[in-house]
């Protein structure tokens, strides 16, 4: 149990310094203006791509129903089209490191949601972590000298929307699993939904990107961030089936603090005293929001309990 514990832990690290990536890579997507809608689209079409080779190469069919579809077109809504379209629009108007601590606002939706479901039970130190990043929330978007614009928080509040959607999509997935799917399978079924749904809506908003086109470094940075995506976000629904919701939302502190550090790095930003102040809450409350040894909020409809084959390690 301790070596399963911990390889969790290293599975949590690595997805969180690999999203914080996307989020500067994301800045650096939007920054000659390229519209959120052709960029979901490509990001979706890469994603079915490596998803399906990968499912391909490991000799997997996938056949489809109802129960499948909706799935499909669920994840592809809440885990990919609402909040990429939110992000991209925001991100164009807000520092990366703001966008990557607003992501700390997942696990605080995510947690009273579980309590709804009857898939967790109140926990007061882990209540406590919890309202510390949402304190440290607060310090980024009240004080007047925290953001460098105050028209900036109409895009923070567009931010948010990511947050909630990742929040829903973590509970739903632990509570109802994915139709006996493996992660990888599910991935790619929402990815290929997603992008027939996204083609028309880029075409007719005129946001469509031309692949026939002198790449630079926003082109190089979407498809990156694809890559990424496609493969940490499988990382992290399989993440949601071994070892429970609330623990894979921690997730985003991670992202949180590789994110500030990536677009730091990347970027060059900087921040106001208030933006550290927020960030040291929001590891305060990675301190206090500790997982039990088995966190598994679904233990009966969990992805790993959805098939044989969703129950495959090597997924």
């Amino acid at each position: 149990m301790k070596h399963q514990t911990l390889f969790h832990y290293w599975v949590l690290l690595i997805i969180g310094a690999s999203w914080g990536f996307t989020v500067p890579l994301g800045k650096i997507a939007v920054s000659t203006g390229h519209g959120q809608f052709g960029l979901i689209f490509w990001q979706l079409v890469i994603g079915a791509v490596l998803l399906g080779g990968l499912i391909f190469v490991r000799g997997r069919g996938l056949t489809l129903n109802w129960r499948r579809l909706g799935v499909f077109v669920l994840i592809a809504m809440i885990g990919s089209i609402l909040p990429g379209s939110a992000s991209y629009q925001a991100i164009a108007h807000l520092p990366a490191g703001v966008v990557s601590i607003l992501l700390s606002l997942i696990p605080m939706i995510a947690f009273p949601i579980a309590l709804v479901l009857g898939m967790e039970r109140f926990d007061l130190r882990r209540f406590v972590g919890l309202m510390a990043g949402l304190c440290g929330v607060l310090v980024l978007v009240l004080p007047k000298a925290s953001l460098p614009d105050g028209a900036m928080l109409i895009w923070v509040a567009l931010a948010v929307v990511a947050p909630v959607c990742y929040a829903f999509e973590g509970n739903f997935v632990a509570k109802w699993g994915i139709a006996g799917m493996t992660p990888v399978q599910a991935l790619f079924g929402a990815s290929a939904v997603g992008a027939l749904i996204m083609l028309p809506v880029a075409i007719g908003t005129g946001q469509f990107i031309s692949p026939f086109r002198v790449w630079a470094a926003p082109e190089w940075a979407l498809v990156v961030s694809s890559v990424i995506h496609a493969v940490v976000y499988a990382g992290y629904v399989w993440l949601v089936g071994r070892a429970g919701s609330v623990f894979a939302v921690q997730v985003s502190y991670l992202v949180t603090g590789f994110g500030v550090a990536w677009a730091m790095a990347l970027l060059g930003e900087s921040y106001s005293r208030y933006i550290w102040a927020a960030l040291a809450l929001v590891l305060m409350g990675v301190f206090l929001v500790q997982p039990r040894r088995q966190d598994t909020l679904a233990p009966g409809a969990s992805i790993g309990d959805t098939g044989d084959k969703a129950s495959d390690p090597s997924v």
